[in-house]
């Protein structure tokens, strides 16, 4: 499912975050490619998961206020303009995490220097990361015959307008690599047809190759679970599902203000 390209339409709640712009507004400069070609700069993607040990809890109340209290002031003093960062809960939905920050920038050195104020923080001796997936924004190699402009907007992301984010790793067989590029692009258009059924879902395709473990991560927002779960089964029975090796494990995050999150996963 990673290169769908699924249309979209204006966000259900644009007032949802105030991230409504890419990174610094700069995704139009040009860079030349490998092939001395102008080609759009790219963004890092990061995708952080943190899940808060229950000894934290057995601490005296003010001092989990306090730590806490620490960690929402870090994410709410963010640089928007440096670096993107969208908190999510996934309180309920994962045993194994509490807290995802989406994180876009077009410096690594961003990325690295918030989650190296995290660790610097009291509570970051009760926090664990299961999960943290690395990716950049890139053209596909794939035509959307159906809305050949769309391919643009996955140079820039504009993310945080849908109340829901389902996020996970994505990795392709060889076999499919092995194939024509035409082959490739048949299958594709098969993809893509069912991912246009379904407007309300907006896919975010990233791409980790030498990057980190993953082929991709995908992000799909959404203000309707339901779509995007109907889309995931109809996508099981196109073709392109044969090439699939691997799209575990799926994390379903809702967007929420950091203030709220620490409420969730402590009595503060």
């Amino acid at each position: 499912m990673a290169e769908t390209t699924t249309a979209t339409t204006p966000a259900a709640n644009a007032g949802r975050s105030a991230s409504t712009s890419p990174v610094g507004h700069t995704a139009t400069k040009e860079q030349l490619s490998a092939s001395g070609q102008p080609s759009v700069r790219r963004q890092f993607v990061s995708f952080s998961f943190y899940k808060l040990l229950p000894d934290f809890r057995r601490t005296p109340a003010g001092q989990q206020a306090e730590m806490l209290r620490q960690l929402v002031d870090l994410v709410q003093k963010q640089d928007q303009g440096k670096m993107l960062l969208i908190p999510y809960s996934c309180v309920g939905t994962r045993p194994d995490v509490d807290i995802m920050f989406w994180k876009i920038s077009y410096e690594l050195d961003a990325i690295q220097e918030f989650t190296a104020a995290i660790h610097r923080l009291p509570v970051a001796g009760y926090l664990v990361q299961p999960y943290c997936y690395l990716a950049q924004s890139k053209r596909s190699t794939y035509v959307d015959k159906i809305d050949p402009a769309h391919d643009d907007t996955r140079t820039s992301i504009v993310p945080g307008k849908r109340k829901y984010i389902f996020v996970y790793p994505f990795v392709k067989t060889r076999e499919w690599y092995l194939l024509s590029k035409q082959t490739r692009q048949g299958i594709m258009d098969e993809h893509i047809m069912v991912g246009n059924r379904y407007p309300s879902v907006k896919l975010n395709t990233t791409y980790s190759f030498g990057l980190d473990d993953q082929e991709f991560v995908v992000a799909f927002e959404t203000d309707k679970p339901g779509d995007f779960l109907d889309l995931v089964q109809e996508l099981r029975e196109t073709e392109g599902s044969r090439f699939t090796l691997r799209d575990t494990p799926v994390y379903t995050c809702v967007q929420t203000p950091i203030e709220y999150i620490v409420h969730q996963i402590a009595a503060v």
